[in-house]
């Protein structure tokens, strides 16, 4: 593998935008993941006249706005406030990271504690959680986002709600009046507890040293529902990204359709939907290669990329075997799909890449790098021998 890319340790916000190869990226992370079509359509008008009128859905279901001028990042804080997407100060837009199960309904246990805990988080000031520490409400009939990162979940059980640290398959008996209180108490039990060191840590990790949960923990998890699939949901309609992106006027189209809800799957939910017209980016077929594919912005979007991504990765989606996934990486940081997948390119140099079967994009490689023009021409070289 070539030289190590460097690791911020935290995720870019509004307030704290983190500088990539095409400018700033300004992350949103709006109020129950949800925006209104006029904040939609505010927000596409913004990203058009500050930057470069792409957008991303990150896996942690906050929308991003790339290539921001650095010069016009204060106009654009501005745009956000009026919108009423900007948080009071950087440390507190920082703790509130909170995904929530897109199936949400106005008043029910998972609107109620998400909304609970974004005020507790912001309350919260001694609270100096490391930068990728996140908190996921998922109290729906079956849990959904199991595979999506986080540090804290709370979902529904047998036995009703339950707040469950990652890594552990028990939690604590909770109501919809007591989550948030006691998530934030775990949230301390973990700094207490040494889950941190130099601003960095995860829950999962902390416990696989063997740190004992505290007393309580002792109610099980139900089994993980099934991911949803484009197409027709109970809500709405879930509508797809090609690599979880999208530029700004796809935006204001699907703002015309209806209220925006965001997931970590690549995919946006629009309330009320039922079918939609085609637009650039979007992937309404549920059988879509595409589908099958993860990868990052690469080069020259990404600092730390060493190799374009996306095409090589378009290119190759059609010969991914059905149930399989090829993750195409443009450095070893593996950001579009950070855990293990079947297959993985990751890049090693410009039109260079190192297979990797089951394992992420820092682990060992099968052979010698094959560049893009081999895997374009040979695409059977993806899964010989497997």
């Amino acid at each position: 593998m070539s030289g190590a890319p460097k690791v911020y340790g935290w995720c870019p916000g509004a307030l704290r935008p983190m500088l990539s190869g095409d400018g700033l990226v300004v992350r949103i992370r709006a109020p129950l993941g949800r925006l209104a079509p006029e904040q939609a359509r505010g927000v596409a008008d913004l990203c058009e006249t500050h930057g470069n009128g792409l957008l991303d859905l990150s896996a942690r279901a906050n929308l991003q706005m790339r290539g921001i001028r650095e010069q016009d990042h204060a106009a654009l804080l501005s745009g956000l406030r009026d919108l009423g997407l900007l948080d009071t100060e950087e440390t507190a837009e920082a703790r509130r990271n909170i995904m929530l199960t897109p199936f949400w309904a106005k008043g029910d246990d998972s609107a109620a504690i998400a909304s609970d805990l974004a005020k507790a988080l912001t309350a919260a000031t001694d609270l100096e959680l490391p930068g990728k520490f996140g908190f996921a409400v998922d109290c729906g009939a079956a849990p959904v986002l199991q595979e999506a990162a986080a540090d804290i979940r709370i979902e529904r059980a047998d036995t009703g709600l339950v707040l469950r640290p990652d890594g552990e398959r028990v939690g604590l008996r909770v109501t919809r009046d007591t989550a948030a209180a006691e998530a934030i108490n775990l949230a301390r039990w973990f700094l207490e507890t040494g889950g941190a060191t130099g601003g960095r840590g995860r829950m999962k990790a902390h416990l696989a040293k063997g740190t004992p949960l505290p007393a309580g923990y002792s109610e099980t998890s139900i089994e993980p529902g099934q991911q949803p699939k484009t197409g027709p949901v109970a809500t709405g309609l879930l509508v797809a990204l090609e690599f979880g992106q999208m530029n700004a006027k796809t935006l204001k189209a699907l703002a015309d359709q209806g209220p925006l809800r965001l997931t970590p799957w690549r995919m946006l939910l629009i309330e009320g939907a039922s079918d939609i017209a085609p637009q650039p980016g979007l992937i309404l077929d549920a059988t879509d290669p595409r589908l099958r594919v993860s990868a990052c912005t690469g080069a020259p979007g990404c600092l730390q990329a060493l190799s374009p991504t996306r095409a090589l990765a378009r290119d190759l989606a059609p010969f991914v075997p059905q149930g399989a996934h090829l993750h195409v990486s443009g450095c070893a940081k593996g950001c579009a799909h950070p855990g293990p997948a079947p297959l993985t390119l990751t890049a090693t140099g410009r039109d260079r890449f190192a297979l990797i079967r089951h394992g992420t994009a820092a682990d060992e490689p099968l052979e010698h790098p094959l560049s893009a023009r081999e895997l374009r021409a040979a695409p059977e070289r993806l899964t010989e021998g497997s």
